[in-house]
């Protein structure tokens, strides 16, 4: 009996090995891991992470339906009018079946239409917009709506608004609308710096006149610079994320979302030899234009702030790198410090190269652009750099671009498109003057460039005849002056007085 016993119990333990062994030949034959070698080199560190401890690739399969449901009622078509229609005759305006493509005049002349006189038809533009909270701001880009006299919203529901313009920026190219509604849809702001080459994105606009348009693709590259904000402004800021998702004509001002739903950047560019898709679109990172963003609508004015360095560009030719013994590779090259600013102060120096803001390594100028850009003048910083190939750090407190760390608000004189500069003291005394304020550049699309002719160096002496002997004063003048201003001035070299005349009102 007990041998009997002894038996059955070796002969199941010898049939749960049997069992085991199985099973573990089984799972090896069937999941046993791929060898960590492909063609015989050993897999390369940059994989590390890319692979479960089953050597398979984690995650689910990327699905674009949830987050474009999510995204696509926030995205706004936005469309404009820029300028006013003028007519120099009483005679009515004949139907135009080709509406929008050529001015009316067109088939009057060329029909005999009596004579009619040219008319000046207004342009409309289109783009697209992103509703960021409830009550309706929205983030566009600055071309979207530059120069409009009216902008009109449109939801995916059909529903249109009027959007009134709270700022906008032309270095980065952005902008702030709001519209008059309550419990909008919204997007949700992600981290542009979570951002990685290779992963799935969504374009979301309204490209070409159409309705609501979704795109897919990727993220193929990070920091780039196309030189187009500096059109615009001396002091650009241009770090592009790079994507393959179709973008066209109409999606400026449109999101790029991550496949949470979440905004990651604002489309604004293509890059194209025919003005339409051709492989490669540009979006805003949305670490900047949360910043931006929220400068604009706190102050109606962003607060740019300032290191307080010029740099070697990253084109910069091969001539004037070996002038200065530019080395490659070390970081950002200081050429330039002025006395006044914030790295001279914390004992940056030309010839040092920048590699570090804040811990985060920094081997361009847009780089470094980028991480100032998310900053605001009074910010104090670490800035990391060598100097005769040793590593120092400083900290750095930045500065606005009057080399103060005031805020900076918006100004009566925004409208005008000019550079202002009180006299100098001494200047004003040989001009037989108590003060003044320096016309230094004209802009165009200016309200200076569109209805006067004044030229650049004239000097204002009054406004609506109450004399102002500084920019502070201008402004406040000018605030007070309404709709209708009289600027009053000359011109150092030549006789007499200057009366230009300007008109604020656009409706």
């Amino acid at each position: 009996m007990i041998e009997m016993k002894i038996k059955q119990i070796v002969f199941t333990v010898l049939i749960s090995g049997i069992t085991s062994l199985g099973v573990m030949y089984g799972y090896n034959h069937f999941n046993a891991k791929p060898a960590a070698i492909q063609d015989g080199v050993k897999i390369p560190t940059n994989y590390a992470g890319m692979f479960d401890s089953n050597n398979n690739v984690p995650g689910n399969l990327v699905d674009f339906e949830q987050p474009a449901k999510a995204a696509l009622p926030a995205v706004v078509h936005i469309t404009t009018v820029i300028g006013k229609e003028e007519v120099s005759n009483n005679l009515p305006r004949r139907s135009n079946p080709f509406q929008g493509l050529v001015p009316d005049d067109f088939f009057d002349d060329f029909f005999g239409g009596g004579g009619g006189q040219m008319r000046a038809v207004p342009q409309r533009a289109s783009g697209s917009g992103v509703i960021v909270s409830q009550d309706g701001y929205i983030i566009t880009n600055n071309h979207v709506i530059e120069g409009a006299n009216e902008i009109k919203v449109g939801l995916n529901d059909k529903s249109s608004y009027t959007a009134k313009v709270i700022g906008s920026d032309a270095s980065s190219d952005l902008a702030v609308l709001k519209i008059e509604g309550k419990n909008l849809p919204f997007v949700l702001y992600g981290n542009s710096d979570d951002v990685q080459i290779g992963q799935w994105v969504l374009a979301i606009g309204y490209p070409l006149n159409l309705e609501t348009t979704v795109t897919a693709g990727i993220i193929s590259a990070k920091g780039r610079t196309l030189g187009l904000n500096s059109r615009k402004s001396k002091t650009p800021i241009e770090s592009y994320l790079q994507t393959d998702a179709a973008v066209n004509q109409g999606n400026s001002g449109g999101a790029l979302i991550n496949t949470s739903g979440e905004l990651i950047g604002i489309n604004s560019a293509i890059a194209s030899p025919t003005g339409s898709y051709a492989g490669y679109s540009y979006a805003i990172p949305v670490n900047i234009v949360k910043k931006i963003v929220n400068d604009l609508i706190q102050f109606g004015a962003v607060q740019r702030a300032y290191l307080g360095i010029s740099y070697l560009p990253d084109e910069a030719p091969d001539s004037e790198k070996e002038k200065v013994g530019y080395k490659s590779g070390l970081g950002v090259y200081v050429r330039e410090v002025p006395a006044d600013g914030a790295a001279a102060a914390a004992g940056i120096k030309a010839g040092d190269y920048i590699t570090k803001i804040n811990g985060a390594p920094v081997v361009s100028g847009n780089q470094m652009v980028e991480q100032i850009a998310r900053l605001k003048p009074g910010d104090k910083i670490t800035v990391t750099y060598l100097r005769d190939g040793k590593e120092k750090a400083t900290n750095v407190t930045l500065k606005n671009k009057t080399g103060t760390y005031d805020i900076i608000r918006t100004s009566a004189l925004d409208d005008f498109g000019a550079e202002f500069e009180s006299l100098d003291k001494k200047k004003a005394g040989e001009y037989g003057q108590t003060g003044g304020v320096v016309v230094k550049k004209i802009n165009p699309n200016g309200l200076i460039d569109g209805q006067t002719r004044m030229r650049d160096g004239f000097i204002i002496l009054r406004v609506n005849d109450k004399a102002v002997n500084n920019v502070n004063e201008l402004s406040d003048a000018v605030q007070k002056a309404g709709n209708n201003i009289k600027l009053d001035g000359f011109y150092p070299g030549f006789e007499g007085l200057y009366t230009y005349n300007i008109s604020k009102d656009t409706e």
